[in-house]
Parts: C-alpha cells; sequence; structure tokens
C-alpha cells in the first residue's frame, strides 16, 4: 500500500500515520496475525521521520489493545478472541451468528467405527460395538476455531444420511426426536496432538483448550460424548463465580 505523509495537513504526522497502520491492519496477512506490521526503522527511513514519531502511532495501538510488540520479533495484530461463557447452552453456529460471525466448516466426516474404552463407558455402550462418529473441524474466514470429535448412543438412531451443517440439538430434536436437557462439561488445557495441531493448523505441543462433555436427554440418559479442542489464540471462556452471603 502506497502512503506518503502530508506535510501540510494540521493532522499530526503521528495521527497520519496510525491512520496508515490501520489501514494496514485491515489487509487479511494481516488481520490474521501472520504477518508483523512495518519494524519502526524501516518506517522511520521510508516516511522520513524520527522513530520516536513512529512509536507514538504504535502506541496508540497497543494502548487500544489492537497490535501486540514482541522483543526481538515485532508488532503485529491482536487476533480478535470470541468470549463464550460456561453458564450458557448455545449451539456453536447459533452463538457465531449473535456475534455476526459466519461459520465456515472446514471439514466435516461421519462414520460408523469402533471407539475408545473411555468412549464406550461414558456412553454406557458394551466394548467392541460400533458407534457413530462426528469429526467438525470449524471456524470462521480468518481460521479454523475448533476441532470437534463426537461419539452417539446407538439409541440416537444416527443414519450418517443427517445434514450435520444444522445445529446439531436441534437437529436430533427435528429428526431423532431426542431432546437433551443436561451437559456434564470438563475443561483443562493440554499440548496439542499431531492429529490436533493438524487439525487446527498449530504447530505440534501447542497449547489447546479440551472441553469434554456427556450430553444427556430429558431421561437422564447418554445421547453424546464430545470432545472440543479449541485454538486457544481466538477462544477465551468466562464464568461468573458469586460469594454467598
Amino acid at each position: 500500500m502506497e502512503f506518503k505523509l502530508d506535510q501540510s495537513s494540521p493532522i499530526p504526522l503521528y495521527a497520519q500515520i496510525e491512520a496508515y497502520l490501520r489501514s494496514l491492519m485491515q489487509e487479511e496477512e494481516y488481520a490474521k496475525g501472520d504477518k508483523l506490521l512495518p519494524k519502526e526503522v524501516a518506517l522511520s527511513k521510508k516516511l522520513g521521520v524520527s522513530r520516536n514519531t513512529i512509536r507514538q502511532a504504535i502506541n496508540q495501538l497497543v494502548n487500544e489493545g489492537l497490535v501486540e510488540r514482541k522483543k526481538g520479533v515485532g508488532t503485529k495484530v491482536v487476533t480478535k478472541k470470541i468470549s463464550t461463557r460456561l453458564d450458557n447452552w448455545i449451539s456453536f453456529t447459533n452463538e457465531m451468528r449473535s456475534k455476526g460471525i459466519e461459520v465456515v466448516d472446514y471439514y466435516m466426516a461421519i462414520e460408523l467405527t469402533k471407539a475408545t474404552d473411555e468412549v464406550y463407558q461414558a456412553l454406557g455402550v458394551a466394548k467392541g460395538k460400533d458407534i457413530w462418529k462426528l469429526e467438525k473441524i470449524r471456524g470462521s474466514k480468518k481460521g479454523k476455531f475448533l476441532y470437534s470429535v463426537s461419539y452417539f448412543h446407538p439409541r440416537v438412531g444416527i443414519t450418517g444420511r443427517e445434514n450435520f451443517k444444522k445445529p446439531l440439538y436441534e437437529l436430533l430434536e427435528t429428526e431423532h426426536d431426542i431432546i437433551v436437557s443436561t451437559s456434564k462439561e470438563r475443561l483443562k488445557a493440554i499440548t496439542a496432538s499431531h492429529k490436533i495441531s493438524e487439525a487446527l493448523g498449530i504447530c505440534d505441543n501447542h497449547a489447546v483448550l479440551e472441553r469434554e462433555r456427556l450430553v444427556l436427554d430429558v431421561g437422564d440418559r447418554p445421547v453424546e460424548f464430545n470432545k472440543v479442542y479449541y485454538h486457544t489464540d481466538y477462544f477465551t471462556y468466562d464464568i461468573d463465580i458469586k460469594r454467598e452471603l
């Protein structure tokens, strides 16, 4: 992007540089954090101003939480994280829609397969029985937010022909008369396995947030055992804790 300072403008030079950097930040490679913003020295030489003037412009962006400096690395755009709540059960699709984010399905597959002992035990299914497994990699145009793996109790009646792009629990209710009412969940930080890293497009051993849930129907019977791995550059979880008075 070509940019020249207007020395005759009443707008301070640092403010003009700040506006230029803001426009750069809208470009995809900068917005996603894949590319560092131009270095102070390079900008100083290119625009013919002191590094202090450049620093003043960048400091404003840092103070607003829009960019971050890393010593010895450079300055990059802070990827806006999606904040979701532990006490609010809503489908990923509907939650993203409520935030004005268009959901992108990077990968989706359903198969009838064997499961692990952990899955059989959670669902109360005999070991060795084939059960339906649903894998999803979902996010937005900015990147991959999560990798999800679900296993369903045979009682649910999954056929493999369902449209799993629909909100899952709405689909279970409308197509299989399964009404879910309870989700028992656990959260923990883990280092990503090679498979998770490939799914999310991150380095091996990168920290991810694992959310494990066992979903029950209105009769307290297991419906789904699910593990979701969240890219921590995009997701945070919020919870309010009230003190009893």
